[in-house]
């Protein structure tokens, strides 16, 4: 077969609409093969973003279990006004209850100045500061019931949350069972107050 020049010219718009055709379905290859690796990674990217969101519910739900759980925890330290600032006054008018009522024969204390405490081994305290109103007490006892009964009326009195450390118990004259017996007891008043309240 033998191609005349008219055919050539005729052949050569078609080899040019061929390769036209070629370059463009290359193109659009290339186009649809970029678009599938972009789509790939944009599903990567949601399927990262569903997971961390589906994290951060679970956590959040977490920690409306955890609110749920410790807010009566919560309520009644707030009761109990061991949340919030230093209750000397009140504590002071409360022991001054407990004398007038004979809980023992007598006794004396004293309350220190309020501290930051650090509780060993160490606690963690979140966005709360704890602190430490130091307190000794002398107390004058028929008998050591005296003493248990003392820090019943106490805890049940009075508000506040006082932490005994210790009591030595010790006879005030000769040791016979009707002499009276002297204790000295130590501890504190503890509250606890929001480092970023007012």
């Amino acid at each position: 077969m033998i191609l005349s020049k008219a055919d050539l010219i005729d052949l050569k718009w078609s080899m040019s609409a061929f390769l036209l055709g070629l370059a463009l379905s290359g193109g659009i290859i290339s186009f649809s093969n970029s678009y599938q690796e972009q789509s790939l990674k944009d599903r990567q990217a949601a399927q990262k973003q569903l997971i961390d969101a589906r994290t951060q519910l679970g956590a959040a739900q977490d920690d409306q279990e955890n609110m749920a759980s410790y807010a009566l925890e919560y309520n009644a330290l707030l009761a109990q006004q061991a949340i919030g600032n230093e209750q000397r006054l009140d504590w002071i008018e409360g022991l001054e209850k407990l004398r007038q009522q004979g809980q023992v024969l007598d006794f004396q204390y004293a309350i220190a100045p309020q501290q930051g405490y650090a509780p060993n081994p160490p606690l963690e305290a979140g966005n709360f500061q704890l602190n430490r109103s130091a307190m000794t007490m002398q107390i004058d006892l028929l008998h050591e019931e005296q003493l248990l009964h003392l820090f019943s009326a106490i805890h049940t009195q009075m508000k506040g949350w006082l932490m005994l450390d210790g009591c030595t118990l010790s006879r005030t004259g000769e040791s016979d069972v009707t002499t009276p017996l002297k204790a000295e007891c130590t501890g504190g008043w503890f509250t606890m107050k929001n480092k970023s309240a007012p």
